[in-house]
């Protein structure tokens, strides 16, 4: 046995231990399962958002995107600063509805907001779909992690057999809370690993910060500068927009607003979250630091840039330090996501069939249906090759989607009807879906200005989302006024 595995074993096994002992003394019912029991104080929920939020995207995907793409990835560092204040504001008035009424998922809010079932199936529906991708993400980090972390010791494909299977047991029994404690010790460990790392390599290999850029600059001239097509300034500032008001509309992040015992909690959160961020540019240093010691990764092998460089630099059991700490941004949040997969699951699709449904039958199928989704994201996570990045910002398009018509419903006369936000939502997950299913791209329209050919795709599916869910509530409304005035 090399000296990175007993490492990454232990943090499998910790994982696994805390995930079980955080159930103790706790009716694992619904609401306890699924929100804590609306309970968490401002410690846990800020563990509990750091720990869904940063995630093996922010371990290997920022290095990774740092390292293939340069400047472009600063988008990563602007997107999550702008969508902490627009939930200072955006998410008390969330937090206060989903206590006075009951809440367990996003689904349950546009079921209540708009009064319609059938568009909370249709919000259960595209949450499903974009949670997969990004469990996959977790899962696929995962297998990177151990793989090149255990010098090849343990394979990359049971490395994600094995995780699944850890998450999903610990689910099943503890729920949000074992996220919660997990999450303590995930936390730790990133705070101190990547801190590290970001320092000592552009210091070990160049010397400082400094020279480290001008090294990469001279040889690879504007890397760290956004280029003047593609991944342009267009792309950037749209690409930050779409994932800036997506940031809470993952339905797992969402729910865990429903776990803080005040609005005030929140607020705190919204206040204490943007210094989380400065954790990211130490990501990019490691990324930009490997760009020129470990050169030659492309396509989604850019994700292996951060322990590259890793076992390039340490003895093997530094390496198992590192690995461990990744391996815990996986699970946290595959453990989040995956509760959340099987609550929208019981909870808004198969109480749409059987309304009669109690939440004790609700919370025993949810738990039921754990392990089959983890099942389905170990499938796709074996056949995939998309980057990490990529992956993201896909699942991205698909939940920012429900935004229109979720901020709309805040407003004290919401201008949106049931069959507005139900049509805008599926125009903007059709636009999204048919572009990339099809590999169309804006880039093919050359009669298109090159600004508008590089904007982010999701940002061209939510234009037509509002412009859709706009035209059918005003035709709705329309339809309506003669039919109350005849009454009248």
């Amino acid at each position: 046995m090399n000296g990175a595995l007993p490492f990454i074993v232990g943090a499998a096994l910790l994982a696994l231990v805390l995930g079980f002992v955080a159930r103790r003394g706790k009716n694992m019912n619904l609401e306890q399962w699924t929100v804590g029991g609306r309970g968490f104080g401002a410690i846990f929920v800020f563990l509990l958002l750091a720990g869904e939020i940063y995630t093996t995207f922010t371990f290997l995907g920022g290095s990774g995107y740092a390292y293939g793409k340069g400047a472009p990835a600063f988008y990563i560092l602007c997107y999550g600063t702008l969508a902490y204040v627009l939930s200072y504001f955006m998410l008390p008035p969330i937090w206060r509805y989903a206590k006075d009424n009951r809440l367990y998922s996003q689904s349950d809010f546009f079921v209540r907001k708009y009064e319609s079932p059938t568009l909370g199936v249709i919000v259960a529906l595209v949450d499903i779909v974009a949670l997969i991708p990004y469990l996959v993400l977790q899962f696929k980090g995962l297998g990177i992690i151990v793989e090149v972390a255990g010098y090849g010791a343990i394979s990359s494909t049971l490395a994600i057999w094995i995780g699944a299977v850890i998450v999903a047991a610990y689910v099943m029994v503890s729920g949000v809370h074992g996220s919660a404690w997990t999450s303590v010790a995930k936390d730790i460990m990133i705070l101190c690993v990547v801190i590290f790392l970001g320092l000592y390599l552009p210091y070990h290999y160049y010397g400082g910060l400094g020279p480290m850029f001008e090294a990469i600059e001279k040889a690879k001239p504007n890397f760290t500068v956004l280029p003047s097509r593609g991944e342009s300034l267009w792309w950037f500032a749209s690409t930050v927009l779409l994932t800036a008001l997506g940031f809470f509309m993952w339905p797992h992040t969402f729910g865990s607003i429903y776990t803080a015992r005040s609005a005030r909690v929140i607020r705190k959160n919204a206040i204490l979250l943007p210094l989380y961020q400065l954790i990211l540019l130490f990501v990019f240093f490691v990324g930009f630091a490997a760009t020129l010691q470990v050169p030659g990764l492309t396509g989604s092998d850019i994700d292996l840039a951060l322990f590259k460089l890793s076992v390039k630099t340490f003895d093997p059991w530094f390496v198992g330090v590192i690995g461990a700490t990744g391996m815990l941004t996986a699970l946290v949040p595959g453990s989040m996501i995956m509760m959340t997969a099987a609550t929208l699951i019981a909870n808004n699709l198969y109480r749409a069939v059987k309304p009669q449904a109690d939440d004790r039958q609700v919370s025993r199928l949810a738990k039921f249906l754990v392990p089959l989704v983890a099942l389905v994201a170990v499938f796709f996570t074996l056949k995939g090759g998309e980057t990490i990045v990529a992956l993201l910002l896909m699942g991205y398009s698909f939940v920012t989607q429900l935004f229109p018509s979720l901020v709309l419903s805040l407003a004290q006369r919401n201008i949106a009807t049931r069959e507005g936000a139900a049509a805008g939502i599926i125009a903007g997950v059709a636009t999204v879906a048919s572009l990339s299913l099809t590999g169309a791209s804006l880039h093919k329209l050359s009669w298109l200005p090159g600004e508008i050919q590089d904007l982010n795709i999701g940002i061209v599916a939510l234009a037509v989302n509002f412009i859709v869910l706009i035209a059918v509530s005003l035709a709705m409304r329309s339809a309506a006024a003669p039919t109350h005035a005849a009454a009248e």
